[in-house]
C-alpha cells in the first residue's frame, strides 16, 4: 500500500471511529455486496467517492488519493452530522435491493424516508378554490395565471385570464393560497432514503404503510431523521446502470468476451476522438445540446477532462463565468494565471479556474489559514441562502487570511465574489469524477459495440436524453442497420441478429467513429409498439 494512501486511510479510520460511524459505512458495504452478489451494477457518488475507505469498501469506484480528492468535503468534526452516502443502482432491479433490507433488517427496523410536499403557487389556488366552491374552469383559469414555479397569483393577473378581479371568492382565494404557500400538503416517498434502526423503528417515529405494495415509510423527512441521529442510507437509481449492464450481457451473449465495467481499457484514443467530435448521442451525463456544444472546444483527451466536461456545464461555472476563461486557456488563448503562487497546486489541473467546491475548501486552508472543518463551514455557508451572517464573518476572516499572502483587500473580494456565485450551484470534484466514469463506460461501449450499445439503451426505456427513434437513428448512422418488429422473430425485448455480410454500410457512407466491421443488426423488439402492454408482449 503507499504510504500516502496508508496514511489516509488511518487518518480516516480514525475520524470514523471517533463520530461513531464504522455501523454506517458496514451497512452500506453489505447493502453493496448483496448487489453484487446478484449481479446488479451499482455505484457510489456525491462527496462520498472522497472517502478511501468508502473505496476499499468497494461503495464507490474513485480512488480519491490518484484523484488528490478531500475527505473533509465527506466527513468532518465540525459539521456534526452523519456522512451521507448516495449509491446508485440499476433502476430496473432497485427493487431488488429495497426489499433485501426489508427482508434483512425487518420492517420494524427499516423504511423509507418520507418526503414532505409543501403548497406552492398552483397547488394552493387549487386546493383553496376547491373548498371555496370555484368552479373547475375557474380554478383552471387561476393556476394559469402563474406563470413560473413559485410564483404566486396576483389581482392584475385575474383580469388577463378573463376573470372579475372585484369577485370577492376570488379575492379570498388569492388570500388564503398566499398565506397557505409553504405548508404541508402530504407525503411522497423520498426517491431513495432509509431508514434503519436498531431497534423497534416505531419508537422513535410514526411509519405507515405506503401506497407502493410492499413498502413502508417513516412520516419524517430526511433532515428530521438526520436530526434525530437515525442512520440513513439512500439508495437510488440510474437508468444508465441498467443500460450498461444490458450492454455488457450483450456483448457477452453475442461475442463471448467477458467484459465488466473494471475491464474497460482506459483512455482509449478512440473513444476520445469520438466524443472530441460530440459523437455523443446516447452517452450518459454528455448528450444534451449543450454538451454536444462543449465537447468540440474542450477537445477531452483524458479522464480528468471528462471530469471537467461534466462539471462545467452546470449553473456555478457559468454563473461564476469560469467557463470562458477555462476554454480560453486551454486553447492558449490566455495566459493561465494565479492570483498567488499558492493557488497553483489547487487550480493546476483546472488552469487556475475555480470548477469545484473541493478547491474553494483547499484553498481556504492554504491561503487563508482554515481548519478543513472551517472549509466545510465555508462551502455550506456559500451554498444556503440562509447563512448569510455566518458567511459574511466568514468572507472576513477569508480576506485578512489572504491578506497575509500579500493580496490587497481588491484581490481579496475579488477572488471571493469568484467563489461566492460558483458555490451556490458548485459541483464537488468527487461526484464529477463518479460520473464520468460511468459516461466514459458508456462512451467506449458506443464507440466499440454500438449494436450492442443502442440494444441496452432501447432495453431499458424510459431513460436519457433522446427518444427511442433518434437512437435508432445515430446506431444505423454507425453501422447497425436496424430490423422491424416482427411477430415471428421479435422477443419482448430488443435483440441483435447476426449479419450474413458483416460491414453494413449506411447511405453516406460509413460513420467515422463506427467499427471496421460490426456484424450485427438490431431487430426491435415488441416492447416498441406503442399501446402494447407488457404482459401481452411477453
Amino acid at each position: 500500500v503507499p504510504e500516502d494512501a496508508r496514511r489516509q486511510i488511518e487518518h480516516e479510520l480514525s475520524l470514523i471511529e471517533e463520530l461513531g460511524y464504522p455501523g454506517y459505512f458496514l451497512t452500506l458495504h453489505s447493502i453493496v455486496e448483496f448487489a453484487r452478489s446478484r449481479e446488479i451494477l451499482c455505484q457510489g457518488r456525491g462527496s462520498a467517492a472522497n472517502s478511501v475507505v468508502c473505496y476499499c469498501l468497494g461503495i464507490t469506484a474513485i480512488d480519491p488519493v490518484r484523484m488528490k480528492l478531500l475527505f473533509e468535503r465527506f466527513i468532518s468534526r465540525e459539521r456534526n452530522e452523519p456522512p451521507d452516502i448516495d449509491v446508485d443502482f440499476e433502476h430496473e432491479r432497485r427493487e431488488e435491493v429495497l426489499q433485501h433490507i426489508y427482508e434483512k433488517y425487518g420492517r420494524h427496523r427499516a423504511a423509507m424516508v418520507c418526503e414532505v410536499i409543501s403548497y406552492r403557487g398552483r397547488s394552493a389556488l387549487r386546493d383553496v378554490g376547491k373548498t371555496l366552491g370555484l368552479s373547475l374552469d375557474q380554478v383552471d383559469r387561476l393556476a394559469r395565471s402563474i406563470s413560473r414555479w413559485g410564483e404566486s397569483a396576483s389581482v392584475e393577473a385575474l383580469a388577463e385570464t378573463g376573470l372579475d378581479p372585484s369577485d370577492r371568492t376570488l379575492l379570498l382565494t388569492l388570500e388564503l393560497a398566499g398565506q397557505i404557500e409553504g405548508f404541508p400538503r402530504h407525503l411522497s416517498i423520498h426517491s431513495g432514503g432509509f431508514a434503519i434502526t436498531k431497534g423497534p423503528l416505531y419508537d422513535l417515529v410514526p411509519v405507515e404503510n405506503a401506497s407502493m405494495e410492499g413498502r413502508t415509510v417513516v412520516q419524517w423527512d430526511k433532515d428530521d431523521v438526520a436530526a434525530a441521529g437515525i442512520l440513513k442510507v439512500d439508495l437510488l437509481s440510474l437508468g444508465m446502470l441498467s443500460a450498461v449492464s444490458k450492454t455488457l450481457a450483450t456483448v457477452r451473449e453475442t461475442e463471448g468476451k467477458q467484459l465488466s465495467l473494471a475491464s474497460i481499457p482506459a483512455e482509449d484514443p478512440a473513444t476520445y476522438a469520438m466524443l472530441q467530435d460530440a459523437d455523443s448521442v446516447g452517452v450518459f451525463q454528455i448528450e444534451s445540446r449543450a454538451q454536444m456544444n462543449m465537447l468540440p472546444r474542450l477537445k477531452p483527451k483524458t479522464f480528468y477532462d471528462l471530469v471537467v466536461e461534466v462539471a462545467i456545464i452546470r449553473p456555478g461555472p457559468i454563473i461564476g463565468q469560469m467557463v470562458h476563461p477555462y476554454l480560453r486557456r486551454r486553447d492558449g488563448i490566455e495566459p493561465v494565471v494565479y492570483p498567488h503562487p499558492v493557488f497553483e497546486p489547487i487550480l493546476g489541473r483546472t488552469l487556475g479556474v475555480t470548477l469545484f467546491q473541493e478547491q474553494v475548501m483547499r484553498l481556504a486552508v492554504t491561503a487563508a489559514g482554515f481548519t478543513l472543518g472551517e472549509a466545510d463551514a465555508l462551502r455550506r455557508a456559500m451554498g444556503h441562502k440562509r447563512s448569510h451572517e455566518k458567511l459574511m464573518q466568514l468572507k472576513e476572516r477569508f480576506i485578512v487570511g489572504l491578506a497575509r499572502l500579500g493580496l490587497t483587500r481588491e484581490q481579496g473580494e475579488a477572488v471571493f465574489k469568484q467563489f461566492e456565485g460558483f458555490a451556490h450551484y458548485g459541483f464537488p470534484e468527487s461526484h464529477s469524477a463518479s460520473f464520468a466514469l460511468i459516461a466514459y463506460a458508456s462512451s467506449w461501449l458506443k464507440r466499440h459495440h454500438p449494436a450492442a450499445f443502442v440494444c441496452g439503451l432501447l432495453n431499458s426505456q424510459p431513460m436519457g436524453f433522446y427518444a427511442p427513434h433518434t437512437l435508432i437513428e445515430d446506431a444505423r448512422r454507425h453501422g447497425v442497420p436496424a430490423r422491424p418488429v416482427d411477430v415471428q422473430r421479435s422477443g419482448y425485448d430488443c435483440t441483435l441478429e447476426r449479419l450474413d455480410a458483416p460491414g453494413f454500410c449506411p447511405p453516406g457512407g460509413r460513420h467515422p467513429h463506427a467499427p471496421q466491421a460490426q456484424p450485427f443488426a438490431l431487430r426491435l423488439g415488441l416492447r416498441m409498439v406503442r399501446g402494447l402492454r407488457e404482459t401481452a408482449a411477453r
